[in-house]
């Protein structure tokens, strides 16, 4: 246990994981707990959130869980008010909730599209809407929100609707930051790369090797500068430092968290 968050309540969006392992939510509502936050941990999947209360009480750390639905205004109005009900303030946002279609402008539905961009975007808008009134009241506050290194590269694999909103968090985290950068509120996105997540098992695994995991592991490693993917760890220790008074200095940025992939030549 550390003290890096000390008596800082922390609201983490996409905190339980969608398969087994460990999502970047997960590992970062864990490791949070363990830097001394109070964690209010929301997912779609109530029992997600509740795995991941487990561990983090199971360690000793303080957390409650909540289900909600991040995309529905009147969700996450309820989050940040329980949140505030439950801990008295919100110190750090963490907006981690996402979700990745495969698919170009023809092949994706207009359906599809706006469940992303609801999914991906809205979201962020909307928890950062609702909590950012507490941060000003408080004069102070971190957002950290995951964005992905699709939103400035190309890595070869067709999902304009995941790479559109993930363009997007980054305009929308940068034009936070500069609004909010005289009371003391921060905003900073995390641009992870190829990453081995239980998502990206989910969503990416029929399209590289037809089901075969393994292969899709082996493909997607070998993509990597280091030879092999990141983790959901890689992560949560970026988002631990981003959140931390070590990035006091530090707003509006984007932190690429890619094994050096974006420095290679297309």
């Amino acid at each position: 246990m550390g003290d890096r968050l000390k008596d800082r309540v922390a609201i983490v969006t996409g905190a339980g994981s969608i398969g087994p392992g460990w999502g970047n939510g997960k590992a970062t509502s864990v490791l949070f707990a363990r830097e001394g936050a109070k964690v209010f941990a929301v997912d779609i999947n109530l029992a997600a959130a509740e795995e991941t209360r487990e561990i983090i009480e199971g360690e000793r750390g303080e957390c409650t869980a909540h289900g909600a639905d991040v995309s529905r205004a009147e969700e996450v109005e309820g989050l940040v008010a329980r949140c505030v009900e439950v801990y008295g303030r919100v110190d750090v946002l963490h907006n981690n909730v996402g979700i990745l279609e495969v698919g170009g402008c023809v092949e994706t539905s207009e359906e599809r599209w706006d469940r992303v961009n609801d999914v991906n975007l809205k979201s962020m808008f909307l928890t950062c809407k609702y909590v950012l009134p507490h941060m000003e009241k408080q004069g102070s506050g971190a957002i950290v929100n995951i964005s992905s290194i699709v939103s400035i590269r190309w890595l070869g694999v067709p999902y304009v609707s995941y790479s559109a909103t993930k363009g997007a968090v980054n305009q929308l985290t940068q034009t936070i930051a500069l609004q909010y950068a005289k009371k003391n509120i921060r905003a900073n996105a995390i641009l992870p790369g190829l990453m081995n997540t239980p998502m990206v098992v989910k969503s990416l695994t029929d399209f590289y090797a037809d089901g075969d995991v393994e292969k899709m592991i082996e493909i997607r490693n070998n993509q990597c500068p280091t030879g092999k993917m990141g983790d959901a760890w890689d992560v949560a220790y970026a988002a631990l430092f981003l959140a931390s008074d070590e990035a006091k200095y530090i707003t509006g940025t984007q932190l690429v968290v890619d094994g050096g992939i974006t420095c290679q030549a297309v």
